[in-house]
């Protein structure tokens, strides 16, 4: 067992697509950069410099304090501290905990429902085919974050006002992963329509299997390279757009902080001098969003046949 793993490990290092990888500079500082937000995040509550959501233990006269480099900065507190005390180190690090939780969670959902109706559509075809790519092009025609800000309301107006803060992070993967579904069907759609005419799907045709059967054993594996290079751009994207829609005060609430939160309650300081409240949070969201779209960009580059 253990050679097999050690096999399976020296394959992966001696292939095309490591070697790219070791080979690009930018994409090897991404991906360091993308690991150090996973792992900063992933272990926040242990690793955070201070437990910033503890009322207990917050002092107001600890307020506004700018970054430690400055004059009257504080050691103890590297990046400054908010309008209530809160170290603004702790807070990002907390905050990218929830902007990448509710960044995968979307993607995951968006990825699953358009890979599910891009095989049906492009497998089945016919009426089926028309129906889900007219809804398809009807999701185009509104901008992904104009859908999440509709999505979001109507839940807002539907739910009872004391189940709003509860299930407000469900609503926004909800909300963004609905928004950006269209991309993943697509793509798998005419990769679909390209592999189900080959010969190994006429084969499975011939002995009997069935249709889902064939999608899922035979069509999906040839089509998910496609999708994983869309999912690394739409976690950027699902992150940028949970930002948006946190700074516009619908996404999550103030007690479950992301980026969006932080950049949007330091937003209201930035004119009287603290700017460090809204420029940090800000300057993490952008190395983050930055470092996933080099390495999407470099993994759309590197699963492309063409370019080899």
């Amino acid at each position: 067992m253990a050679l097999a793993y050690v096999d399976t490990a020296r394959r992966a290092l001696d292939s095309d697509l490591f070697y790219s990888f070791r080979r690009s500079p930018a994409t090897v500082a991404a991906a360091v950069v993308v690991l150090v937000y996973f792992f900063a995040a992933g272990l926040a509550p242990w690793i955070a410099p201070h437990n910033t959501y503890d009322v207990a233990i917050l002092d107001l006269s600890n307020a506004f304090l700018p970054p430690a480099w400055t004059a009257s900065g504080k050691a103890q507190f590297l990046l400054g501290t908010d309008d209530q005390g809160r170290d603004v180190l702790s807070t990002i690090m907390l905050g990218a905990r929830v902007s990448l939780m509710v960044g995968f969670a979307a993607v995951l959902f968006a990825a699953v429902l358009g890979v599910t109706l891009g095989l049906v559509s492009g497998y089945v075809g016919g009426v089926v085919d028309a129906a889900i790519m007219r809804v398809a092009d009807v999701m185009l025609s509104f901008p992904a974050i104009l859908i999440a800000l509709l999505i979001d309301g109507v839940a807002r107006g539907v739910l009872p006002r004391d189940l709003h803060t509860r299930v407000s992070v469900y609503v926004l993967i909800f909300s963004i992963g609905l928004s950006t579904w269209v991309q993943y069907a697509r793509t798998v759609r005419a990769t679909t329509m390209v592999e189900k005419s080959k010969e190994y799907v006429q084969a499975a045709r011939v002995i009997g299997l069935h249709p889902a059967l064939i999608m899922l054993r035979h069509v999906l594996p040839n089509v998910l390279g496609p999708v994983l290079v869309i999912a690394t751009i739409g976690l950027a994207i699902a992150v940028l757009t949970e930002a948006t829609l946190s700074f516009l005060g619908v996404g999550v609430p103030p007690t479950q902080p992301s980026l969006g939160t932080l950049i949007r309650i330091g937003n209201n300081f930035l004119f009287s001098g603290e700017w460090w409240m809204t420029i940090v949070p800000g300057a993490a969201l952008v190395v983050l969003v930055l470092s996933v779209n080099l390495l999407g960009d470099w993994l759309r580059d590197a699963l492309n046949p063409k370019l080899r």
